[in-house]
């Protein structure tokens, strides 16, 4: 996986589809998803991204809008699973891809990879990342994280902090 996110930085370099800062937000939002689609290997269409804040982090949920479709929440599975895993290694290339930019929080993160935790969870219909910090540091650079992927997802998520704290 993580060597064809290397060509696909390359491919997106090579043809210059990097965000471009003029862009309208109608032309944003197609090219990340159409990115999306690329990197997380399952219809943006076909899926429902949430971002969630708790007081120790927060979750990265996805899935399949139509509970029947077994391939979209198989390749969300798969997709999550190996996020959690790149994420705890302080690997960021895949949204970095999705979104044309490093998304707010991720230098942070990666510097403090160590005092973050990545859990991945099957969910009904897909998959979820929790993601856990005791460092108020940490946890800021989540929050700025997740809340760059409501605005840019446009999930409707309220970037606001949760009670919960479930996973």
């Amino acid at each position: 996986m993580q060597a064809i996110l290397m060509v696909l930085v390359l491919v997106f370099a090579a043809e210059g589809q990097q965000s471009n800062p003029q862009e309208n937000p109608a032309e944003h939002h197609a090219a990340v998803t159409t990115r999306g689609e690329h990197v997380m290997g399952f219809s943006q269409e076909k899926t429902m991204h949430h971002f969630l804040l708790y007081k120790d982090g927060g979750v990265i949920s996805v899935t399949a809008n139509d509970p029947k479709d077994m391939q979209s929440r198989d390749m969300i599975r798969m997709h999550l699973s190996h996020i959690a895993g790149m994420f705890a290694a302080g690997d960021f290339n895949a949204p970095m891809l999705i979104h044309g930019t490093t998304p707010p929080g991720v230098p942070a993160m990666t510097e403090l990879k160590k005092q973050i935790r990545y859990r991945y969870h099957d969910i009904d219909s897909g998959g979820q990342v929790r993601i856990q910090s005791v460092n108020p540091k940490a946890v800021a650079a989540i929050h700025e994280f997740l809340r760059f992927q409501i605005k840019e997802h446009e999930t409707g998520d309220s970037g606001e902090i949760e009670a919960g704290t479930e996973h």
